[in-house]
Formats: structure tokens, C-alpha cells, sequence
């Protein structure tokens, strides 16, 4: 089973629940509708990896504010990406199908480690720097649906494990990964960097 890190004990997740669609200017970016409701899909812990791929596809980078989970609560907080093999989910979802071959593969969610935090989710917000310039930026103030009512979303439908990830979504400024370039996540409560990890993409 692959694990990640909180603070410096090591976390198996059974699975990582994410949250697609929920800022508006990446909806835009995609060409998508604004959901009503959260839109919600599953990675498998089989698509954890401590590595950023290029794999020579079209692999999509996607920074995620994330959160690891305890007693139903969010517990620690941490930069995620989620890999997405673009023209796969393209065509996927003109024939109305499954996102799984283009969200779910082996090596499809990285992460930083996590880090506890005071619970305040209002303030929080994420960088991704690609080889020394900004890609990505966002935070709560600008999701559709915050991290408790996704939360509250899922809970409705799908028991929660501790040790569980959860995705909120990404911004805009999506791209392909590039192999050899240097990605780096942070997580910021309002000013305060709380986290942040640096991968070169293989």
C-alpha cells in the first residue's frame, strides 16, 4: 500500500475523494458547465507516488489545495497534484463516460507532506511555481463549494476512513507536465507558508 507523510508520522489513505469543476475560472478554462452540486470522483491509493511523471503523454498538472482526514474532520492540510491525462478525459466525457482512465492511473496523485493546522480553512490558498514562475493560484475565498460543504457532500453518500484525502479543486492555469522542469506547491494560511514541497518531473 502506498502511504504520504503528516508531520512525521505515515499515513496510509485508502482512497483520495476529490472534488472536480470547483473554481469558475477553471471551469471556463475547460470549456465545463458550473455545477449545482459538488462533482465528485475517487483515485485509488494505487495512484499515490512520491514522483512527478511526464510519462511522454498529455499528463495535466492540476494544484490542489488537500486534506487529510480523522474522525470525519479535516485534520492537516497539504499541496496536492492531480494528474490528469487531458485528451483521455476529453473524450471521455463526450461520450458521457467515466473520468477513471484520465483521473484514476498509477502515479496520478502527488503530494506534499501534511501538516496540522488551526482548523480555519477561510484563509487558506495555494501556489504552483513551474521552474521559478507562477502557474497557479487560488484558494477558498474562490471555490464554489468551501472544504466543509464538500466535505458534508461526500458524507451524505460514501463512509470517510481515516487517513482519507481530500482534493478541493484547482484554478485556473492548468497544464501539461513537462519533463526535467521543476514544480513547486505551496500552501499558504493567509500570509504564512504552511507548506510547500519542490518535484522535477520525470
Amino acid at each position: 500500500m502506498h502511504t504520504v507523510t503528516r508531520e512525521d508520522q505515515t499515513i496510509v489513505p485508502s482512497k483520495i475523494v476529490c472534488a472536480g469543476r470547483n473554481y469558475v475560472a477553471h471551469i471556463a478554462e475547460l470549456g465545463n458547465e458550473v455545477p449545482a452540486e459538488p462533482v465528485i470522483f475517487l483515485k485509488p491509493n494505487s495512484a499515490l507516488s512520491e514522483q512527478l511523471r511526464a510519462d511522454g503523454e498529455d499528463i495535466h498538472y492540476e494544484g490542489e489545495i488537500s486534506f487529510l482526514l480523522k474522525n470525519g474532520k479535516l485534520d492537516a492540510v497539504g499541496f496536492g497534484l492531480d494528474l490528469t491525462r487531458r485528451a483521455v478525459q476529453t473524450s471521455l466525457k463526450k461520450q458521457g463516460l467515466p473520468w477513471e482512465r484520465a483521473k484514476a492511473f498509477d502515479g496520478s496523485a502527488v503530494f506534499s507532506r501534511f501538516v496540522r493546522f488551526d482548523g480555519n480553512t477561510e484563509n487558506l490558498r495555494l501556489e504552483l511555481w513551474i521552474d521559478g514562475q507562477l502557474a497557479q493560484q487560488g484558494g477558498t475565498p474562490l471555490m464554489l463549494f468551501k472544504p466543509a460543504q464538500l466535505l458534508a457532500s461526500i458524507q451524505s453518500f460514501m463512509s470517510l476512513n481515516d487517513g482519507d484525502i481530500l482534493m478541493t479543486g484547482t484554478p485556473e492555469g492548468v497544464g501539461p507536465v513537462r519533463q526535467g522542469a521543476s514544480y513547486c506547491g505551496r500552501i499558504y494560511a493567509g500570509d504564512s507558508l504552511l507548506v510547500e514541497h519542490s518535484w522535477i518531473a520525470i
